[in-house]
């Protein structure tokens, strides 16, 4: 029920301690401010990783080649592997649990692009269809490289919405149109855009087969990447073990030479990631919810302070028939009411720096590499609301506690 008096009771001890409200009220605004803070901190660290890893797909495995530093079956140490279109069919008919299967094949010498009288330089690369999924590339005219370019060699390419930008007119559709890459004419057959930049988005594709025939008539594939159907870490390990049972067995190398083949597991790298980040997570509540102790027990220990002052006062009450319920209830309410508004302050104040300094980077069209895009969940705040609740109760119990001891012959006395 409200209760004008106690109300009135606890604005009047503010109005009559300015100094010793507001430092006590400090110490719990800077402890509630720090924890918004940390955690605002703490997801733009997050997300700035969770941005870098948007352009691959997380259940992705990639295979480079490396060189073999253990001697086998006869054959000495220090070859060089290389990866061929045979490698490519063994992933895509012997191994079980790939999905989307690509290579690439790199290119020698400057990559100039032709159109009419523009001639720019622009990054090329040599892929197979599924390397659509695997670089989350998004088309927005035409299609991307399919398998008949791959079975017949054409000749035709994909390019990036910003080199359309930068090579044709404003409003033209590139779809149809030729241009030359290092004096080899491809038809466009398509135009991508892709979250992973601007460097991303200044690609050209070009089918593999295409390439391989046309730089150096050779099979050979730089560089292998896949998919598995099964997105969890055990699976993927168990394929990342069959492609180097397989790719050893092809290449005849030791299995356990890590040195012959490097297999990088995206999904085990994004898991030790979260791993770690969550361990930060927790690390920045522990510093602020200590933080907010910190500023709890100032506040206790003023209420203490209070109903030392107040001793007399407590003692009338309980001799006019104050029952310990209400003695407590009344401490308990100022507490609470301090600690809370304290708390709120210093509530707002933290989301006001975050989503400031947030709304700030867009404006000016900033993007940090560690810190992408910081935000407190709506979680922690309910969290951090729970959390000033229960503080500010804590903060009053012990004093409230002791009023409610306080007996009203000695009280008088005094």
């Amino acid at each position: 029920m409200f209760d004008l008096d106690n109300w009135q009771e606890i604005f009047d001890t503010i109005r009559r301690h300015k100094l010793r409200t507001f430092l006590t009220a400090l110490s719990v605004w800077w402890g509630i401010f720090m924890l918004v803070v940390l955690l605002g901190s703490g997801s733009g660290l997050r997300n700035s990783f969770e941005h870098n890893f948007r352009d691959d797909a997380l259940n992705s495995i990639w295979v480079y080649r490396g060189q073999t530093s253990i001697s086998y079956q006869g054959l000495p140490a220090g070859r060089y592997l290389q990866f061929s279109n045979d490698d490519y069919d063994m992933l895509r008919n012997e191994v079980e649990g790939i999905d989307k299967l690509t290579g690439r094949y790199y290119l020698t010498g400057e990559y100039v692009v032709n159109y009419q009288d523009k001639s720019l330089s622009f990054d090329v690369r040599t892929v197979h269809p599924d390397h659509l999924f695997l670089e989350n590339t998004l088309m927005t005219e035409g299609r991307f490289i399919n398998d008949k370019d791959i079975r017949e060699i054409r000749k035709v390419c994909v390019l990036g919405d910003l080199i359309v930008e930068d090579l044709f007119e404003e409003g033209a559709d590139p779809v149809g149109e030729y241009v030359q890459v290092k004096g080899v004419e491809y038809q466009v057959v398509g135009v991508f855009t892709d979250e992973g930049g601007e460097n991303e988005r200044r690609r050209i594709y070009l089918p593999i087969t295409t390439a391989q025939r046309i730089d150096s008539g050779t099979e050979r594939i730089h560089q292998l990447m896949f998919t598995v159907s099964d997105p969890t870490l055990e699976g993927s390990k168990k394929v990342e073990e069959q492609v180097r049972q397989h790719m050893a067995s092809l290449h005849q190398f030791d299995p356990k030479d890590d040195q012959a083949l490097y297999i990088n597991n995206n999904l085990q790298e994004y898991q030790q990631f979260q791993t770690v980040f969550n361990m930060i997570d927790g690390f920045l509540w522990f510093v602020g919810i200590g933080s907010i102790i910190a500023g709890v027990i100032g506040v206790s220990n003023i209420m203490l302070i209070v109903v030392k002052e107040r001793t007399r006062e407590i003692g009338v009450r309980k001799a006019l028939g104050a029952t310990p319920r209400s003695i407590i209830g009344m401490i308990l309410l100022e507490s609470v009411f301090l600690t809370g508004m304290a708390g709120y302050i210093g509530l707002l104040s933290g989301f006001g720096v975050v989503y400031g300094i947030n709304a700030l980077m867009k404006a000016n069209d900033v993007e940090l590499e560690f810190f992408y895009n910081p935000e407190v969940s709506f979680g922690a705040v309910i969290i951090a609301l729970i959390i000033l609740v229960v503080c500010g109760a804590l903060a009053g119990l012990i004093p409230a506690l002791q009023a409610a001891k306080v007996q009203p012959i000695e009280a008088m006395k005094q």
